[in-house]
């Protein structure tokens, strides 16, 4: 398998686990705060990163690596989650997925803007195209929209965008799986006494669906999650497997199907068809 190639089956094994991150997200914000639920996600998933790094005794990155490590932080170990979780206390999680959709436009843009891509004037019709697909599909959605809700959901997409172009970048020279530990463990020293101040009183009282969506947005969502996506987007392109999150609502919407009984309307076979096409066509003109 070429690096191209491997670059895109990891890029899709990334998308299958995050598919799952907001209808847990849902789940977990009926009982946990959603800053606390930010918080503890990233605490765990940290805890474990830094179990990982010193099992595998990793060098430590380099001082002029420190900045854009940040900037990974803030865009998908507190600025996504945070703003996801409270976007879904205003919106359903078959309602916020569909902006998703709208990440590769974001991604593909901090990849020109930070990583110095230059993909051809078709893959950027394509990639407008898709995303104005899946953004006419979320208007045809008559329940669960919330201007605040939605507004969360931008500054989500765009905080998330930027992380992931960032990351990528990074992977590239430090290793996939090694930036998204490094970002964790970064982020540590603030996110688990944060944590710890915003225990709640409740968690004797948590269900078992909490317990278990707390622990995919820990263990998938912000961890495992990272080490196939950041490492396709470092060997297939960020602009052009970026691409690929255009199917994330729809795997997302099966599953908020599937296991929230959320109501999922029938457009979603053919606009799923129609963006398909156009990451193919996006695709074939990344470079």
């Amino acid at each position: 398998m070429n690096g191209t190639l491997g670059g895109w089956f990891s890029g899709f094994l990334g998308i299958l686990i995050f598919s799952g991150s907001l209808p847990a997200t849902r789940v977990a914000v009926g009982t946990f705060e959603p800053t606390f639920l930010t918080l503890a996600r990233a605490s765990i998933a940290g805890l474990l990163a830094a179990l990982i790094l010193l099992a595998l005794r990793q060098q430590r990155p380099q001082r002029h690596d420190l900045p854009a490590l940040l900037v990974v932080a803030l865009g998908v170990v507190i600025g996504f989650p945070l703003l996801t979780a409270l976007a879904l206390r205003h919106v359903s999680s078959a309602h916020a997925i569909v902006f998703v959709g709208l990440l590769p436009l974001a991604t593909a843009l901090f990849a020109v803007l930070r990583a110095g891509e230059r993909p051809r004037p078709a893959f950027w019709l394509f990639s407008v195209l898709g995303s104005a697909v899946v953004a006419g599909y979320a208007l045809t959605q008559g329940g669960g929209a919330s201007l605040l809700g939605d507004l969360l959901m931008l500054a989500a997409i765009l905080a998330c965008g930027l992380g992931y172009a960032e990351g990528a970048r990074l992977s590239r020279r430090l290793g996939s799986w090694q930036v998204i530990c490094w970002v964790l463990v970064l982020a540590l020293p603030l996110m688990l006494p944060l944590t710890l101040w915003t225990w709640p009183d409740n968690l004797t009282t948590a269900t078992w669906p909490a317990w278990l969506s707390l622990g995919y947005v820990s263990l998938f969502s912000m961890l495992i999650g990272f080490f196939f996506w950041y490492h396709g987007l470092a060997r297939g392109g960020i602009a052009a497997v970026g691409q690929l999150q255009l199917l994330q609502p729809f795997f997302g919407l099966a599953l908020a199907g599937l296991l929230l009984h959320e109501q999922i309307s029938p457009l979603m076979a053919g606009v799923a068809a129609a963006v398909l096409l156009c990451v193919a066509a996006a695709r074939r003109f990344a470079r």
